[in-house]
């Protein structure tokens, strides 16, 4: 292999082009005119930069903002004025901005300038259960619109028209004042005042110079619509909570309830509530609307496809005039549907939130959610859970005692009972009259083994409308479960089962065990207490079919439900398992009892009244038995 050399040529040819290279960077370099030219150019840009930049910011707007822009086309004016006479003066102050952003430390909203009304509504401290952040309104799922006529012959959908916002401050507070302008001395305004750490806004509409500009001999209408976005992990479960309640004449409430699409009217309307289970909008009006009407639609037909919204809510309410004027005062409340912070205002909003009516609404107001939030200040909510349904079920436990005390008694009677039936079985009333009678010596009745079931009733159901209403229980986890105030998984399913779904829940599980073996302890007893009737079901076929009905249809129905009622029925049902053993193995002696209730028939017994009428209407119907047969 031939050596390689560096020869001097092409030591000479490198030289000569790195020299040509040197002069040519030399002859192309900037002058100083030049430099100076790119430097003023950069600092144009950055400058530029910067301007971009600051127009994207929000910021607080005054009426400069928003100066008189004119038109500078006669014949566009003249377009405006025919179509829309007075208004086309609020055209002329239109800009491009489209929104008004303002924020405060519970809320981040958007007013929308055309139209004036809130277009965004977040709610900043919450997020759902994609932890996405909480919106009541956006994306056009709500409108607002004033709806009259005008002395110009025209019909105006506020809606449609540009309102010239203003934002100030008032202290602490801050005033959004949106105005639909014909002169800079008329228009009409939708006044917003924020207040510090309040869900509730001031919110009043009123006129100045309209005298002549609305049509008085025709109404004026509000229309507010929503559609409700979904929020929580089972969009089935919120849309069951998700409804229109309303208060009128004076401090009645009521609701539309959960059909496919209802309306409904009412007169003297304080407030309207388009109730989203755990968050909610209200209007509220200082002086009761006159009359309303309202609708609601539901919009979850297919829970796999019908994902985003829950229902669609209108409510239409009639503005009064005086003096051709509009003024009427109302608040916006756009909050969690939270008993506490509703109850605070003092204006029967508490009923927004499903308590329950009557007794079991009592029951709920002024002993579970005082308790559960005394509970729930120093201990995890879900061992506050706990607790509270061991002190509930300590201080129910004399009923169950006195039920099973009753079912010993009629376990004692039953061959007695069974005697006498066999006796007169061809004299039904002469076997009541008896039955009766051996009942009343021996101080042992059914009646008092349903009695203690009937007072256990309405704590069972005000429990039942509790926690599905808790808000303290939304998101707040408990060993596997990540929200108590939702259903727990465990296992997803690869199929939907009907009237179960598509996830495993545990709680629902162990709790249908819970009843299953509660059951099985109470229905033997419940069973030898009851006397076999001629002609009357098996009691103890019946009773074996609900022993393993119930169980399951706990199963079916809780899997979708709050994993904190699950957990309260769970611990509920071991507690009671719990005391029926000490009752039966530590307090209830059978022969103690089978000796007093020998001691009792000995003893003279007076009739009560109840039973006396008793008797006599069964001799009564003796009577016409007798006279119906000697007839034919």
């Amino acid at each position: 292999m031939e050596e390689k050399k560096l020869d001097i040529n092409s030591i000479i040819g490198f030289l000569l082009i790195f020299g040509i290279l040197m002069y040519m960077l030399w002859q192309n370099q900037p002058t100083p005119e030049e430099l100076e030219a790119q430097e003023k150019a950069k600092q144009e840009q950055v400058e530029a930069e910067k301007k971009a930049e600051e127009q994207n910011q929000t910021k607080i707007t005054t009426t400069e903002d928003y100066t008189t822009e004119g038109v500078s086309d006669s014949l566009q004016l003249i377009h405006l004025k025919n179509k829309l006479g007075a208004f086309a003066y609020s055209e002329t102050l239109a800009s491009g901005e489209k929104e008004t952003l303002v924020e405060t430390d519970l809320f981040a909203l958007k007013f929308n300038n055309r139209g004036g009304y809130l277009s965004e509504v977040k709610l900043k401290e919450f997020v759902d259960f994609n932890d996405e952040p909480i919106y009541i309104v956006k994306d056009n799922n709500a409108s607002f619109n004033i709806n009259f006529g005008t002395t110009e012959s025209r019909i105006v959908n506020t809606k449609d028209r540009y309102f010239t916002p203003t934002v100030t401050k008032n202290g602490d507070n801050t005033i959004v004042s949106m105005k639909l302008k014909v002169s800079e001395s008329q228009f009409l305004e939708y006044r917003y005042e924020l207040k510090k750490d309040d869900y509730m806004i001031d919110f009043t509409i009123r006129s100045q110079g309209f005298g002549d500009v609305i049509n008085s001999s025709q109404a004026v209408n509000l229309d507010w619509n929503l559609k409700t976005y979904r929020h929580a992990k089972s969009i089935s479960y919120e849309n069951r909570y998700t409804e229109v309640v309303f208060e009128y004449e004076d401090g009645k409430d009521d609701y539309l309830g959960q059909q496919e699409q209802t309306e409904d009217t009412a007169a003297d309307v304080s407030y309207v509530a388009f109730k989203q289970h755990f968050f909610t909008s209200i209007l509220l009006a200082d002086a009761p609307f006159k009359t309303a009407a309202f609708e609601s639609k539901n919009l979850v037909q297919d829970e796999e496809v019908d994902t985003v919204y829950t229902k669609a809510f209108v409510a239409k309410l009639p503005l009064e005039l005086a003096g051709g004027e509009i003024n009427k005062t109302m608040d916006w409340y756009y909050g969690p549907s939270d008993f506490k912070i509703l109850n605070a205002y003092d204006r029967n909003l508490d009923e927004v939130v499903p308590l329950g009516w009557g007794i079991f609404g009592w029951i709920n107001k002024y002993l579970f959610i005082p308790l559960f939030g005394f509970l729930g200040g120093f201990l995890s909510y879900g061992i506050a859970i706990i607790v509270m349904t061991i002190l509930i079920k300590l201080v129910m436990s004399f009923v169950q005692y006195k039920q099973f005390l009753s079912q010993a008694k009629m376990k004692i009677l039953k061959p007695e009972l069974d005697a006498i039936r066999a006796k007169h079985k061809d004299n039904k009333m002469k076997a009541q009259q008896e039955t009766m009678a051996l009942q009343t010596k021996a101080g042992a009745s059914p009646m008092a083994g349903c009695l203690p079931a009937l007072v256990q009733l309405p704590v069972f159901y005000a429990l039942f409308q509790f926690f599905p209403s808790a808000f303290d229980l939304r998101q707040k986890s408990f060993l596997w479960v990540k929200d108590l105030s939702s259903y727990d998984t465990v296992a997803n399913l690869p199929f939907n089962i009907p009237f179960y779904g598509d996830h495993v829940s545990l709680f629902p599980i162990l709790a249908s065990i819970a009843i299953f073996f509660y059951m099985r302890l109470t229905t033997g007893q419940q069973v030898a207490s009851q006397p076999q009737q001629e002609g009357m079901p098996d009691m103890g076929k019946m009773m074996k079919y609900m022993m393993y009905f119930s169980p399951i249809m706990m199963l079916f129905f809780f899997n979708n439900y709050a994993s904190g009622l699950s957990l309260y029925y769970f611990i509920s049902n071991l507690i009671s398992i719990g005391i029926i053993l000490v009752i039966k193995n530590y307090i209830l002696d059978e022969d103690k009892i089978h000796a007093q209730m020998q001691e009792n028939k000995k003893k003279p017994k007076k009739q009560s009244k109840f039973q006396a009428r008793m008797q006599d209407m069964m001799e009564q119907a003796e009577k016409q038995k007798q006279a119906q047969k000697k007839r034919k």
